[in-house]
């Protein structure tokens, strides 16, 4: 399985994982001249950019750490040119990531909601 193969097969597995819990999708791949959000999903009242990371192992770090502070802001300009986008400026919305860890067994799922805060 090469790179761009387990990163769409992990962004399958964390629909799934997040579809499952009661979320709904609004977009998939949302791609600007900005970068790309992976996932736009809702839940409730809240609308849930997310970030998917797909890892064969830790040997490069976790999933988690890899969301640095580049990325963190990339994805919050992005979440703010959607909100305006589509008129939900005074709705509620956090940034979560998706970790896939690829095993033998399948995909394992972690979920961190609210992994990063936007500084104002």
């Amino acid at each position: 399985m090469n790179r761009r193969d387990r990163g769409r097969d992990g962004e399958d597995a964390a629909w799934e994982y997040l579809r499952r819990r009661g979320y709904r999708l609004r977009e998939r791949n949302l791609r600007t001249r900005l970068g790309e959000i992976d996932l736009v999903v809702e839940r409730g009242e809240t609308i849930v950019f997310v970030e998917v990371r797909s890892r064969r192992g830790a040997r490069f770090g976790t999933a988690f750490e890899s969301v640095g502070p580049r990325k963190r802001e990339r994805i919050a300009r992005l979440a703010a040119q959607y909100l305006a986008r589509e008129r939900l400026e005074g709705r509620r919305a956090r940034f979560d990531v998706v970790a896939v860890e690829w095993q033998d067994a399948g995909p394992n799922v972690d979920h961190l909601e609210n992994a990063f805060e936007v500084p104002e």
